[in-house]
């Protein structure tokens, strides 16, 4: 069995791939940009990716492949409907970055709202230490408790996000884009009410047609103006050139990102340009990198190759 690592290091190198080498011989690359998928799969009976493209054109000389595995939740890297032609199964890693999603959008929130960068350049600056008096709190902000807190996206962290806001206080509603979400522990309104009502709007939902490009300059304009949004899930729900716009006429308060529309960012992307920090805070697609959430994708993935190589479907997502 000829195991293929596309993109070792997207799980850190202080994370241990070793494990995986027990279900066979083990080929571990780095990183794969696209046009080395095609060679380094060739000869693979089980392929563990992230990002590289895996469909038609880097597949079609793979004849060995059976198993695909995503060191991710998120699959659209892959043609589900190419590999269920071709009998490979596609698997990824459920529920495991849960917690530490869920964390890091509380943390991009606290930091617009609380202005924290500007406290702490204020206090490191040594405007604190001569001043006479014990605080200062020159640019105002506010509380969670009593503010109306916004989803899109309630599975398993938008419902962990959720829990969170309803312990800080907040009122919790959320939109399900699709239509189809069983959620009956927090009211569900339509598009246009979610947008008009939150004070924090944050987004968990997946990429697809009808979620790119979801948050644009019509639905930015419908925010308050004292609106926070916060974007944890996919970079292309959020249309960064609307996004640019809408804090430079001040249709919202700030934004607090994870992901962007390309990543790594590009210089183009007129986000770059908006230096104001209080505002506008961009980390670079860590909100799911938390040292127990990549051990958990190198373990679940284990499973996942157990579970195949037994005959048992699990985490199957081309069914």
């Amino acid at each position: 069995m000829k195991i293929v690592i596309l993109e070792r290091n997207s799980v850190g190198t202080d994370v241990s791939v070793d494990a995986l080498g027990k279900y066979g011989e083990l080929t571990i690359h780095r990183n794969t940009t696209a046009p080395d998928v095609a060679e380094r799969v060739k000869d693979a009976d089980i392929i563990i990716a992230n990002k590289s493209p895996l469909n038609e054109t880097t597949l079609k000389d793979a004849a060995n492949v059976k198993l695909i595995c995503e060191f991710a939740t998120g699959y659209d890297n892959v043609d589900l409907n190419y590999c269920k032609q071709r009998g490979i199964k596609v698997v990824n890693v459920v529920n495991y970055s849960t917690d530490a999603v869920a964390q890091h959008t509380f943390a991009l929130c606290f930091y617009i709202l609380e202005k924290l960068r500007h406290y702490d350049d204020y206090v490191k600056s040594g405007a604190y230490a001569a001043q006479d008096r014990f605080s200062n709190f020159d640019l105002p902000y506010t509380e969670l408790a009593g503010k109306t807190w916004g989803i899109i996206g309630m599975g398993n962290i938008g419902k962990k996000v959720a829990q969170i806001a309803t312990a800080f206080g907040c009122k919790v509603i959320f939109y399900s884009v699709t239509g189809n979400s069983s959620c009956t522990d927090y009211e569900r309104v339509d598009f246009d009410t979610l947008l008009k009502e939150s004070d924090f709007l944050s987004l968990h939902c997946p990429l697809s047609d009808i979620t790119r490009d979801l948050i644009n300059l019509d639905a930015l304009k419908k925010m308050k103006e004292t609106a926070i949004l916060i974007n944890v899930a996919r970079g292309p729900v959020v249309n960064d050139a609307d996004l640019y716009t809408a804090l430079k006429e001040n249709y919202i308060l700030g934004a607090g990102l994870d992901v962007t529309s390309t990543e790594p960012m590009k210089d183009s992307n007129p986000l770059s340009k908006f230096m104001d920090s209080n505002r506008l805070i961009i980390t670079p697609h860590m909100a799911w990198a938390s040292i127990e959430a990549r051990t958990r994708v190198v373990s679940e993935t284990c499973k996942n190759i157990e579970a195949f190589l037994n005959g048992e479907d699990r985490n199957i997502v081309n069914k």
